[in-house]
């Protein structure tokens, strides 16, 4: 015992520096050292702050063996913080199912006990780990982060948003996010490293293999929103010139098939795509056939330079599970699997989301008070200019408002009616061009048909709203002046609406992020000088 003593003060000595520096990755490397017993006699050694954070540590496989070892006080208070039930003072009638997992969570921080937070997670599909792990504020977050092991930490990290991601990667020591990135996909550490900033991003591109690292080089050279960066290089291909036995004792000697792997690429030997071999033929076909008799040769690949959407839009039109990508000579590159369009789907959607209301699609629920109202402000300030445009229109009129107050009660509804027109239109339009369905070929059929509506619905609602007028101010100019208005404001709205995102997207700017505030702009302006423009003809 004496000649160990010393060796349990230094175990003793490293722990407690690394509690005091928050490096609780390092307590946990140096635990998976010791047996239970030195573990349990360091547990002895500690304050009662320590064996809290140490026992934090401590994986579920390991807890009885200690626990045995140590005086039942300790163990009782050691064993609550690791309860599976979710809180001690529920009703024993409340069924689990109905605890919210953001309040369990929070509640358990909350009491100190982070194994009982941690087994909550453990539960969880990676990406509900991720979705969770989100819905908290950055200390609780951050706490639970510095307790998860790698392995985890990797399988919970490529299901952030990016700039999640990119905070609680940068809380990791460069050791800890090379050991989580070893556990994620190519394509998956390429948005790792695409979300980090340039410095960790880069030193973590360099602390890879070589191969590895000349993969991700190439994978990373192609646009974000391409086919060339949906893609990952795990496909198995063959040649056409081998027989279906020898591709099938081939697959028997890998350990694993990739995922959502339905087809093998059929490439030459210089690698040019050639087709595709479903396995669905390759099980059904003779051993003694040739790939090149039960290939699939009409199956086209994706251009690596195609955008994501229409890529988006061929797995959709296709119901492709799957898809080769190849470079302009036709050299196969990689592949691209459902699970990566559907990631891309989902971006798209919260981007045009967050787009219309000015906000970043990636912006973290709970960032700084600061970071949140800067980027909020940008568009508020956008706003205001298209208000205070508005505003001014009025302003021209404001002889026309103070001799008949009539004006004012009514210049709403006029505006309001042409925004809801436009942003019907807007709306139809802007999924038509995402969807490849609005280009010039049937721009001018789409415009006659707009128009028509606009006139209809200009129309009937011009003649209900000036009787509503007439029967409430008992004016029949007012009710004319109003119905005029809103007839030319529909047919304007209209046309906005279809105009602006064709207009936008020619300069390069997305219609979902702008359309809406500048359609806002164009029916206020339109229906003010309109409404008030002709109660100053008609009416003074």
């Amino acid at each position: 015992m004496s000649e160990d003593a010393p060796a349990a003060a230094e175990t003793q000595e490293s722990i407690s520096e690394a509690l005091a520096k928050g490096k609780l990755k390092r307590v946990r490397r140096i635990l998976r050292d010791l047996s239970a017993t030195e573990i349990a006699e360091l547990l002895d050694q500690l304050d009662d702050e320590q064996q809290q954070l140490v026992w934090d540590q401590i994986s579920d496989q390991e807890e009885g063996d200690i626990l045995a070892l140590l005086a039942p006080e300790l163990a009782e208070r050691l064993q609550a913080n690791s309860d599976d039930n979710l809180l001690d003072t529920q009703p024993e009638a409340e069924a689990e199912a109905d605890i919210s997992p953001i309040a369990s969570v929070r509640d358990a921080l909350e009491a100190g006990r982070f194994k009982r937070a941690l087994k909550i997670f453990a539960k969880l599909h990676p990406a509900q780990a991720a979705g969770l792990l989100e819905s908290l504020p950055p200390g609780e977050r951050s706490s639970i982060w510095s307790r998860l092991d790698s392995t985890r930490a990797g399988q919970v990290l490529v299901h952030l948003r990016e700039e999640v991601a990119a905070s609680l990667a940068l809380e990791m020591s460069d050791a800890e996010l090379l050991d989580a990135a070893r556990q994620l996909d190519l394509d998956d550490l390429v948005d790792l490293i695409q979300a980090l900033p340039f410095g960790p991003g880069r030193q973590l591109l360099l602390s890879m293999d070589v191969k590895k690292r000349q993969q991700l080089a190439d994978m990373l050279s192609y646009p974000e929103d391409s086919a060339g960066g949906l893609m990952n290089i795990d496909h198995i291909s063959v040649r056409a010139d081998v027989k279906v036995g020898s591709v099938l004792r081939y697959l028997r000697l890998l350990e694993d098939l990739p995922d959502h792997t339905d087809k093998l690429m059929v490439v030459d030997r210089e690698n040019h795509y050639q087709g595709v071999l479903r396995l669905s033929r390759l099980v059904t076909s003779l051993a003694d056939e040739l790939v090149r008799d039960v290939m699939d040769a009409d199956f086209k690949a994706l251009d690596v330079l195609l955008s994501s959407q229409e890529v988006a839009r061929q797995f959709e039109d296709l119901d492709m599970l799957s898809a080769a990508v190849v470079s302009e000579d036709g050299i196969l590159l990689g592949r691209i699997t459902v699970d990566d369009v559907m990631d891309s789907i989902r971006d798209d959607s919260e981007r045009a989301i967050m787009g219309m209301a000015g906000l970043d699609d990636e912006a973290d629920m709970f960032a700084p008070v600061l970071t949140s109202t800067r980027r909020r402000s940008v568009w508020l300030g956008c706003n205001l200019i298209t208000a205070f445009l508005a505003a001014s229109v009025i302003g021209q009129f404001q002889g026309a408002l103070e001799q008949i107050v009539a004006l004012a009660v009514l210049m709403p509804v006029v505006a309001s009616m042409g925004g809801i027109a436009g942003s019907q239109t807007l709306t139809l339009v802007i999924r038509g061009l995402a969807l490849g369905q609005v280009d010039t070929g049937n721009l001018k059929v789409l415009l006659g048909k707009e128009v028509g509506i606009g006139m209809l619905n200009g129309l009937l609602w011009a003649v209900l709203v000036a009787g509503v007028a007439i029967v409430w101010f008992g004016n029949w100019g007012i009710g004319g002046v109003i119905g005029m208005a809103i007839l030319i404001n529909l047919i304007c709205a209209v046309l906005a609406g279809l105009l602006i995102p064709l207009i936008l997207r020619r300069f390069g700017i997305d219609p979902a992020l702008a359309g809406s505030m500048v359609l806002m702009a164009v029916t206020d302006v339109v229906g003010f000088s309109s409404f008030l423009g002709l109660a100053t003809v008609f009416l003074l």
